[in-house]
């Protein structure tokens, strides 16, 4: 059960039946986004302290909304802002929010480990929001509750990554989740942005979109990180644009229930075309609600309460 761990860090070792119970009481916490008052007293007395060493819009906003709608006393503090310009070293940082009276220290930093390296070092939970290229559970999480929510079991559901496979912590946390609960994952991009000996995983590649599209439930776009790469990679954002980019002919080929994804933030006319990240079919926007409701839950397991549906909404 996920009220046992301390620390939440990614997806990898969490078996689907925890994150079912993760996708179920984020299920009952967005019940409480219809009432007229949006705020339950479930953590009143905690101290959430949000460390953001990256630049970020949803994530950071969406763990901030989260933690005051379940009543926690909540403290953000960027590298720009931090004595870390001065020298201080994330440790000592996170410790004197510790010291404080942090309960839950959620952190993104640009080094793969951060949040692993916090968890091993502090007595408060850690909650990872994103460590360079490693992971991000609380947006892969998200990307399959708004799965789960619009098409039901994940069990046997085809779902498509396209992209930067190599570079995106949010593909890891997508793959590692998706396959724990019994999808099929395909990724698909040009050849040097995808992970070698990936299908060991049981994920099936692909550097063709046409073929990669096929019968799929859900494709999931995400953005060329360039900042994360070393160049080189493929010739031109105009070549990606032609050979993977989601444009009105290739939506066209998903079949009807198909969702479009995307994590954000979006290079439209890049990756996605506008009129497919605006149309029918996509529920990017509902990801961002989503993504609330997610860290409301994960906010709410790790402090140890004692899952109560009922009592939620």
């Amino acid at each position: 059960m996920l009220k046992q761990r301390k620390d939440f860090l990614g997806l990898y070792d969490v078996p689907g039946e925890d994150i079912m119970e993760i996708l179920q009481t984020a299920r009952s916490m967005k019940d409480i986004f219809t009432r007229s008052i949006k705020k339950v007293p479930t953590l009143r007395g905690k101290t959430v302290v949000n460390l953001f060493f990256e630049p970020s819009t949803r994530t950071k906003s969406s763990f901030d909304l989260a933690a005051k709608r379940l009543s926690a006393d909540v403290m953000s503090i960027s590298k720009s802002s931090s004595s870390v310009v001065k020298g201080e070293t994330l440790l000592d940082t996170a410790r004197t929010m510790e010291v404080m009276g942090a309960d839950i220290v959620v952190v993104r930093h640009s080094h793969p480990g951060a949040a692993r390296y916090l968890a091993k070092n502090l007595k408060a939970a850690v909650l990872n929001a994103g460590d360079g290229a490693h992971a991000h559970p609380t947006q892969g999480l998200l990307d399959i509750y708004t799965i789960w929510e619009k098409l039901g079991e994940l069990q046997d559901k085809k779902i498509l990554i396209v992209g930067d496979i190599a570079h995106s912590r949010v593909a890891r946390s997508n793959i590692w989740g998706l396959l724990n609960l019994g999808a099929e994952v395909r990724v698909c991009g040009p050849s040097t942005l995808l992970p070698r000996q990936l299908e060991e995983t049981g994920v099936k590649t692909y550097t063709k979109i046409d073929e990669a599209l096929d019968d799929v439930d859900a494709v999931n776009i995400l953005r060329i990180q360039l900042e994360r790469q070393e160049s080189g990679l493929f010739p031109s954002l105009r070549e990606y644009r032609f050979l993977f980019g989601i444009n009105e002919a290739r939506q066209s080929r998903l079949k009807d229930e198909a969702l479009v994804m995307h994590p954000g933030p979006m290079n439209r006319g890049v990756e996605i075309e506008s009129s497919v990240a605006d149309g029918k079919r996509a529920v990017i926007t509902e990801q961002v609600t989503n993504g609330v409701a997610i860290r409301m839950a994960l906010l709410y397991l790790l402090a140890g309460k004692e899952v109560q549906y009922e009592n939620l909404a």
